[in-house]
């Protein structure tokens, strides 16, 4: 039997319904959430990304406010455009797109947001309060979150679950092994060193992966009761993209996300939830 395809959109509409609730409560408060992009450099893909979050954010009743920068920009004026953004008490949430150009010092950039205005999660303080278990402080990194909701989305516990992360990046597999340290999993932590990966992988309930290479999980690494959550974005020959699980995955296991329309379709959802989170921080 196939497995039931997890698509990010089926799960991000429901919140977003939610969320458009929580923002017409928040605007009868006088309070108007208000979301600042920064797009530093021409990549196209944060481009794509920044007009994503926009598509998102103003159906749901958020200010969305764009700010963009030249690759020439540099690490003192980026700095200075959050400094300004910290202090705008009409701005709730700023997100920095990634990649940074070619000579900006990513962590002087990510370290100056306000902790309670880093809609992202990236920022040191985020980051610890998550590792120390202590989530009601922390604004959560939204892949790794996304995961989460997908997971959640599939009906399986994760309380007492065996998984496999594939991935130790700061994006999603360091963050995310803690979120699911925090709910009752027993997390293993796959990498480059790591022996007998495709055992690990095969007696785990849940394996998401995060790993950047095209179809490395095999279908013979899997069985028919599993979750896979696929956060791989690989680039194909012809243009197209693939996920980090070989796409036969669908034919053997229980539930399976799929590249594209899987968790990227999600996170600018839960980019969302976080500037409403943000705004929670801010005692407002």
């Amino acid at each position: 039997m196939a497995a039931k395809v997890v698509k990010g959109l089926e799960v991000a509409k429901p919140k977003r319904e939610e969320l458009a609730g929580k923002v017409k409560a928040l605007v009868a408060k006088g309070v108007t959430p208000k979301l600042a992009v920064i797009l530093a450099g021409s990549s196209e893909a944060s481009k794509v990304y920044a007009q994503s979050k926009q598509k998102v954010a103003e159906p749901l009743g958020i200010q969305f406010e764009l700010h963009i920068k030249p690759d020439n920009v540099s690490t003192d004026e980026l700095t200075a455009l959050i400094d300004q953004l910290n202090a705008d008490p009409k701005v709730h949430g700023i997100l920095v797109e990634l990649p940074l150009p070619k000579g900006i010092s990513k962590e002087q950039v990510m370290n100056r947001l306000d902790p309670k205005k880093d809609v992202d999660g990236v920022h040191p303080f985020n980051r610890g309060y998550l590792l120390g278990g202590q989530e009601d402080l922390a604004l959560v990194p939204a892949t790794p979150k996304s995961c989460l909701e997908l997971i959640k989305s599939t009906g399986v516990t994760i309380e007492g679950a065996n998984v496999a992360v594939l991935g130790r990046g700061d994006t999603v597999g360091r963050p995310l092994t803690s979120l699911l340290i925090n709910r009752g999993a027993t997390v293993t932590v796959c990498h480059s060193k790591t022996k007998n990966i495709d055992a690990i992988i095969k007696n785990s309930d849940i394996v998401v992966a995060a790993i950047g290479k095209a179809g490395y999980v095999k279908p013979e690494w899997l069985t028919a009761k599993q979750v896979i959550i696929d956060v791989g974005i690989n680039a194909l020959p012809d243009g197209g993209i693939t996920g980090d699980v070989d796409p036969k995955a669908v034919d053997i296991v229980a539930f399976v996300t799929p590249v594209p329309g899987g968790v990227g379709s999600l996170t600018t959802t839960i980019i969302m939830d976080n500037l409403l989170d943000a705004i929670r921080l801010q005692g407002l």
